[in-house]
């Protein structure tokens, strides 16, 4: 009996972490060994700030919940401590927490991640970490647009000048 219940217990942690990675828009994998609580504890902070949450699986639970969600390649990835960031609502802010957060603390290796959908490298993590923020691109494309406007606005006024000229 006892058995069966350690069965049924994993067959709902790898249901729970089935739901999660189904529902999260980004998922990454990272090392984390050699951290003391304190840095943990600081990490898991900024991430929930930026909008993702901190989860420390057991790596045959996280691989076969991957697994069952279609991510062979980053269950593949799953080997060793790794905690992995879930968010269902964020993209870059998750993984710009864990970005700054291993420039400083060494020992945090990114790993593999899932970003909408896709098996990306860590190296894909580090673009999106070091993507502007979406106010910045939108003040970047509103500059650029203005820039052609006013462009375009200054070349008709000096044609409509010149045809006033030639009549």
């Amino acid at each position: 009996m006892a058995n069966q219940t350690i069965i049924n217990c994993k067959a709902e942690a790898v249901a729970a972490a089935l739901e999660k990675f189904n529902s999260s828009k980004v998922v990454i994998a990272f090392d984390y060994q050699g951290l003391t609580v304190a840095n943990f504890e600081a990490l898991r902070k900024s991430v929930r700030q930026a909008g993702g949450e901190v989860v420390v699986l057991k790596n045959n639970i996280a691989r076969r919940a991957a697994a069952e969600a279609g991510y062979d390649v980053f269950a593949d990835s799953l080997n060793g401590p790794k905690a992995i960031i879930f968010s269902a609502e964020e993209i870059a802010g998750p993984s710009k927490a864990l970005y700054d957060f291993a420039k400083d603390n060494k020992k945090v290796v990114i790993g593999n991640a899932i970003v909408e959908g896709n098996c990306v490298d860590s190296s894909k993590v580090k673009e999106l970490a070091t993507l502007p923020s979406y106010e910045t691109m939108l003040t970047m494309l509103a500059a650029g647009m203005l820039g052609t406007v006013s462009q375009l606005a200054i070349g008709l006024n000096l044609l409509a000048e010149k045809m006033e000229q030639a009549n």
